[in-house]
């Protein structure tokens, strides 16, 4: 049975080539599109041999509706393959850095979680099978590629997962308004795992019982927290900065 599935935008498109190009089977991009991205696209193309095909607005508008597909769109075989933790922790080179999603649902905000987490160099983003969004084609998109390069894994007991984190001397660190320390006062070690929750809610008490230590991010302004994106990107990149400088 054929696991065919769609992914589309540049980002998204152009990062399956370069990862994983046996994966794509064609390339369907509007004929109309002769921009700067379109060539870069087309010679990723060339370069893995894969089939191209030059299709118009309408057909691509009709694949995907409502999707913002930027005239490009892949066919992609045998759909995201599942890893485990394991998987990932026991091929790494340097200490983990992680991001946990406690009871997040909006595929944008999934999306937008993933990308930072490419971006600060995260190995991972781990969230519970039950109150959270699997990845959909409208995270993929928001992602910008990087739901292609961030492994997602789901699992089935969040608080028992911490707890394997810190077997493995992983901090685990949560996100709390109410914390004594802010996010720059507190120390943690190299190796960490960084848990947010949905906005309003918060994490889950257990989630929260279950963390090593729990910081705030500092808010100067009027209001009260941020999105759950943006504070994932407040959180890694200061956990990044201190990587380096280690």
């Amino acid at each position: 049975m054929s696991s065919a599935r769609l992914i589309f935008g540049f980002h998204a498109v152009t990062a399956k080539l370069r990862h994983d190009p046996d994966a794509v089977k064609e390339v369907l991009l509007d004929g109309g599109r002769h921009d700067k991205r379109a060539q870069d696209l087309l010679k990723h193309v060339e370069l893995q041999g894969v089939k191209l095909t030059l299709a118009d607005g309408k057909r691509l508008d009709a694949m995907l509706p409502g999707a913002r597909h930027q005239g490009v769109v892949a066919r992609v075989e045998g759909g995201r393959k599942a890893l485990h933790l394991d998987d990932v922790l026991d091929t790494l080179e340097e200490p983990p850095l992680l991001l946990i999603l406690d009871g997040i649902t909006d595929p944008r905000n999934l999306g937008a979680c993933l990308r930072v987490a490419d971006g600060a160099g995260a190995h991972a983003v781990i969230a519970p099978k039950d109150r959270a969004v699997g990845l959909t084609d409208v995270a993929a998109k928001t992602a910008s590629g990087a739901a292609e390069t961030v492994p997602y894994i789901m699992v089935t007991n969040l608080a028992r997962t911490l707890r394997e984190l810190q077997e493995r001397d992983i901090q685990v660190i949560g996100t709390a308004g109410e914390a004594e320390q802010d996010i720059y006062q507190a120390s943690w070690p190299v190796a960490t795992a960084w848990v947010l929750g949905a906005e309003g809610e918060g994490m889950r008490r257990l989630t929260r019982e279950t963390c090593d230590q729990l910081v705030k991010i500092p808010m100067f302004g009027s209001v009260e927290s941020l999105n759950v994106s943006v504070a994932a990107g407040v959180c890694l990149f200061e956990a990044r900065r201190r990587l380096i400088r280690t």
